[in-house]
């Protein structure tokens, strides 16, 4: 079964008060989701590749230690995903970004893929793919068997709050892959909304509700 990180450093949970709130505006709800998805990803690469290098510096040389391989990659989900990517480039900004748009059929409730960009060497990077609510975990572990199918082999799910039927399924469909999140509410209402959450953070990052 894929690990559950549940990210509770002071700072990731002041930030996360700020964005329940129903009064935070447009403009800071965007800026605090990059501020948490910066702090989130700096434990989400904790376990990156690394290499020994030297360097000179002014008074001597000095055996260091740099990121080895292909580096990452990180892919939203669109839309909301969109509001983490520049966070994360904040501490990475080397980083590859590829898109993953999906809907859902009206008629089989399932997801379907209406876009897809990614880097052609996406097989052989650390993926973090991201969203900022993990609420049923279709989109999820739609978006990861898409990834899988294009060859990727190291995925990790970041998103600041996750129900508990969206980390399950995650983790019953896509076992090898683990999950980063800030907080694990109680439940999904009848509309497949997190509660408490945060609403549909989508339409709060964008400013269109």
């Amino acid at each position: 079964m894929a690990e559950l990180h549940v990210l509770d450093h002071p700072l990731l949970q002041h930030k996360l008060s700020i964005i329940r709130s129903k009064d935070t505006s447009v403009k800071e709800f965007r800026e605090i989701v990059s501020e948490i998805a910066t702090l989130m990803s700096y434990e989400a690469t904790r376990d990156l590749p690394v290499e020994e290098v030297e360097v000179e510096t002014p008074v001597a040389p000095a055996k260091v230690k740099r990121i080895a391989g292909k580096k990452l990659a990180v892919i939203p989900i669109l839309r909301a995903g969109l509001g983490m990517v520049d966070g994360i480039l904040q501490l990475v900004p080397s980083a590859k970004v590829g898109h993953i748009g999906l809907y859902r059929d009206p008629d089989t409730l399932e997801p379907v893929e209406y876009y897809c960009k990614l880097p052609k060497d996406v097989a052989d990077r650390d993926i973090l793919l991201v969203d900022p609510m993990l609420a049923t975990g279709g989109s999820a572990t739609a978006a990861i068997k898409f990834l899988k199918n294009y060859g990727c082999k190291h995925i990790k799910l970041m998103s600041i709050i996750a129900a508990p039927e969206g980390v399950e399924r995650v983790r019953r469909d896509h076992p090898d892959v683990e999950l980063y999140v800030a907080a694990v509410d109680e439940r999904l209402n009848d509309h497949g909304y997190i509660v408490p959450g945060l609403g549909d953070a989508g339409d709060r990052i964008f400013g269109t509700k």
